[in-house]
């Protein structure tokens, strides 16, 4: 019989084998995960549409208790409870639990939702299916494109939030996002602008940043393909597939081959 102290390390050390393991139990738990995580993004982004009706309450406090088990197993997996908390999803999935067990107070905080798009590409069954569906050389560009995805819809939650909150639920999210990203473009058509002080910071800060990541995505898209690959000579990072030396230093180079 398995002692007091054996069974929380066995149920850790379970835990991290489904959370970041690579056989076919880990795989199917990581895909179950990724599956309601995209559930619940769903549900965020349609948040303004649901809000008036009786189920979102219902619907609001299940996710609630889905996101608090999660964290506490997350949590469980890790060794380090310091490294736990230095993750900056976990503040995220903090923030976003509030947001949800007190909607009524904390909903100027709700656009930190969409966040949780980032925990989906940061489980590695995402790495693994973009191998799976030939897009590895992609890597970077979805990543790129992911982090711009999730700008738009957090400014433009940020955005809904402090400046249409009042207004009707549908026409008031899409002017949120119109408003978004015609000024991430830089396009300004003009005809819906922010009003006030806090109005023209909000632009200027979306304006600078929306180009910023415009400007990684283009980059990523038409640079050459390179491989994440230290040298253990310099520690340079990147490198071209079929490297053979390091370009930083000359160190002969032995870059994993897929065969592919």
């Amino acid at each position: 019989m398995a002692s007091e102290t054996e069974y929380p390390k066995s149920l850790r050390l379970r835990l991290a084998r489904l959370y970041y393991g690579r056989d076919t139990a880990a795989i199917r738990f990581q895909f179950a995960l990724m599956v309601i995580d995209l559930a619940i993004i769903g549900f965020f982004l349609a948040g303004p549409y649901l809000r008036d009706r009786p189920s979102y309450l219902i619907l609001d406090y299940a996710i609630a208790a889905w996101i608090a088990v999660e964290l506490v197993a997350q949590w469980s997996a890790h060794y380090s409870t310091r490294r736990f908390l230095a993750r900056p999803m976990t503040w995220v999935d903090i923030f976003v639990l509030g947001t949800l067990l007190f909607p009524q107070w904390l909903f100027n905080f709700a656009f930190l939702r969409v966040a949780r798009i980032w925990a989906v590409a940061q489980r590695p069954v995402f790495k693994l299916m973009l191998n799976r569906l030939g897009l590895k050389e992609q890597t970077d560009v979805v990543t790129a494109f992911i982090n711009l995805f999730v700008f738009l819809f957090l400014v433009t939650g940020f955005v809904y939030t402090f400046f249409f909150y009042r207004e009707d639920p549908g026409t008031g999210f899409i002017d949120a996002l119109y408003f978004t990203v015609a000024t991430v473009t830089t396009t300004g058509f003009g005809d819906i602008t922010l009003p006030g002080t806090f109005g023209k910071l909000t632009s200027i800060v979306t304006m600078i940043v929306g180009i910023s990541l415009f400007v990684r995505l283009a980059q990523a898209i038409v640079r050459p393909h390179k491989v994440s690959f230290p040298c253990p000579e310099c520690g340079l990072q990147r490198h071209d597939a079929d490297a053979v030396h390091c370009k930083a230093c000359g160190h002969i180079l032995n870059i994993p081959d897929d065969g592919l």
